[in-house]
């Protein structure tokens, strides 16, 4: 039976991009690694976060729609992004969030359930510029990632990928059988949360929390909303197998789209929640070297000829700069590095620095 490997990306909604970029990058040091459009839409930028490659189960993507209403967080929609970061960088981050002007609470103190048993994780809550709900998770274990020499902050400390999502359902059972068939496994529940973990034949990307909301009250689209949740398979094939094997099920799948650094089928699962299957190919060094990735605006060859019309029209953003000369093999692959690099370098622009990024920041 084929099955998801795991989490590839978030999709967001977002307001104003600078801030948008200030704050994914200035402030929780993710890298840049993709500035393009909205496919169906040219005139709204598409920017993909990630750690130094884009690895999939490391990428959050937004859309930036300055003069879109607010949304509403609730029912059918995922409702918060976990994103994990070591043990022992707790403090670290704690220190950071308040030299950034971020509210947060905690520690918070969590039994969530493990491989082995519960575990306690320790988690910091806060919202992002426009309202997303975000967690940075110190577990007890994180996954591999490729650090970015550019980062603002120390590789030892630095957002290793998605440690989970939690999705809002009236009832959780529909949805999590969806997710099994997708090949997630349940690994526990704790109150009205429902736990499952990829396949343990797979790399463990990211983990799916289905609370059970009942008639809470239903989200509703927009700016600080999540769009959807993508899962990585390895290449085409697998992706066509999923698409029929959900068909069978009666699920009703659009064919396969061309994202240009990887190509995807959407479906709605049981809760109203739109999903994602997205191949992990070709990848985001597709169009532009490593070490320049998202130092630029790329289209793809149909929206190529109408470039001077989509730049007039989308606002102008300062670009993170762009790498010192290195191959992606060269790049660190840390769980939990001591070491900071000499070569660390800021990141130009209006309030991308070390110093003085705040979420506010509106320009």
């Amino acid at each position: 039976m084929h099955k998801v490997r795991g989490i590839h990306h978030v999709t967001a909604m977002a307001g104003h991009p600078q801030r948008n970029l200030d704050f994914y990058v200035g402030v929780l040091g993710l890298r840049l690694v993709k500035v393009t459009v909205n496919f169906d839409d040219p005139e709204t930028f598409h920017f993909y976060y990630g750690d130094g490659l884009g690895l999939p189960g490391t990428i959050l993507t937004f859309f930036p729609w300055q003069r879109a209403l607010p949304g509403r967080a609730g029912v059918h929609q995922v409702a918060s992004i976990g994103l994990a970061i070591p043990q022992h960088s707790l403090g670290y981050w704690m220190h950071r969030l308040m030299e950034k002007g971020i509210g947060y609470e905690g520690p918070l103190c969590r039994e969530i359930p493990g491989p082995d048993g519960p575990e306690e994780v320790r988690v910091l809550a806060f919202k992002d510029p426009d309202g997303i709900a975000v967690e940075l998770v110190a577990a007890p274990s994180v996954p591999a990632f490729q650090y970015w020499a550019g980062a603002p902050v120390p590789e030892e400390h630095a957002i290793r990928g998605i440690f989970a999502v939690q999705m809002w359902v009236p009832q959780a059972e529909p949805s999590v059988r969806l997710l099994e068939a997708l090949g997630y496994r349940r690994v526990g529940q704790v109150d009205a949360i429902s736990y499952l973990g990829p396949s343990q034949e797979s790399s463990s990307f990211g983990l799916v929390e289905v609370r059970e909301a009942g008639s809470f009250m239903a989200a509703k689209g927009g700016v600080g909303t999540v769009h959807h949740v993508a899962f990585s398979v390895p290449d085409d094939e697998t992706q066509q197998a999923l698409r029929e094997q959900l068909q069978r099920r009666g699920v009703r799948v659009t064919s396969v789209q061309d994202r240009r650094y990887f190509r995807s089928i959407y479906f709605r699962e049981p809760g109203g929640i739109l999903f994602e299957i997205a191949a992990d190919i070709p990848g985001f060094t597709r169009d532009e070297p490593f070490e320049n990735l998202g130092t630029g605006l790329r289209l793809p060859e149909w929206l190529e000829p109408m470039r001077a019309q989509i730049v007039q029209k989308l606002p102008p953003i300062t670009y993170a700069s762009p790498m010192p000369l290195q191959a992606p093999e060269a790049v660190s692959i840390s769980i939990a590095s001591s070491e900071t690099p000499d070569d660390r370098q800021g990141v130009s622009g209006i309030a991308l620095s070390e110093a003085g990024v705040h979420p506010d920041k509106a320009n």
